[in-house]
């Protein structure tokens, strides 16, 4: 177990640690823990139960922002890389609605989590069908999402960003959660960079999700914009997704 920890750049706990993060098995998998205290209960990525099952089953459907912003409509169904996959939960519903999902992740340890997940989802009878859609590579999007992709059988249609928003002391992203990912992955101060290179892969359009009153990314400014109660989603189009 020492070695799939170093493997991944954390230490091996067989319980939570006193400081800092390390990997573990817990109970219902490969999880990534640190004291309750400062980062809340261990993190894990999960398709089959909790609140993925909850939001396969009653979620909304196509009428879902993320697949409002991705192009599903009548008849289409894009095919879609979640180049920010974190915990793979925007990939995994994207798959629950048909579509072919390639899931990059730049954080070794995150990528375990979801390599963890998948295989669950994959033995898992109620939601095997939906894994199968997915696949995982892990790399930098904002420097190695052309080669990432390279390899995935399906067209790049649309490249789903999902970069982590600067730290604001009053910001919904100091939860417990999110300081883990903070600590893993620091903020994406090459935002720029990586919108960048996901409108060099994409064929069709990239979107981008950020909170509802932050700024786009520098750089390029969006076509359109898709607002929810907490969140938008900034739409750089390429050309039209067609049946």
């Amino acid at each position: 177990m020492k070695a799939l920890a170093d493997q991944y750049g954390l230490p091996w706990s067989s319980s939570a640690p006193n400081e800092g993060l390390a990997l573990q098995f817990g109970e219902h998998g490969l999880e990534i823990a640190g004291d309750v205290k400062h980062y809340g209960l261990p993190i894990r990525a999960d398709f089959v139960s909790g609140a993925a099952a909850h939001r396969r089953r009653f979620g909304g459907g196509r009428g879902q922002l993320v697949a409002k912003a991705c192009g599903f409509g009548k008849g289409v169904v894009p095919q879609i890389v979640d180049a920010t996959a974190g915990l793979g939960r925007d990939a995994f519903v994207l798959a629950s609605l048909g579509a072919d999902v390639l899931m990059v992740e730049r954080v070794a340890a995150i990528h375990a989590l979801l390599e963890a997940a998948l295989s669950q989802a994959l033995a898992d009878g109620e939601v095997a069908e939906i894994a199968s859609r997915l696949s995982l590579r892990h790399a930098d999007s904002a420097t190695g999402l052309a080669q990432a992709v390279s390899d995935w059988p399906h067209e790049p249609q649309v490249v789903h960003l999902d970069p982590m928003f600067p730290h604001r002391e009053k910001s919904a992203l100091v939860k417990k959660e999110m300081r883990i990912f903070r600590e893993l992955a620091g903020d994406d101060d090459d935002a720029a960079r990586l919108l960048e290179a996901a409108l060099d892969v994409a064929t069709h359009r990239v979107v981008v999700k950020r909170p509802r009153k932050a700024p786009p990314i520098e750089g390029r400014l969006p076509q359109h914009t898709l607002e929810g109660k907490t969140s938008r989603y900034d739409l750089y189009v390429h050309r039209s997704l067609k049946a």
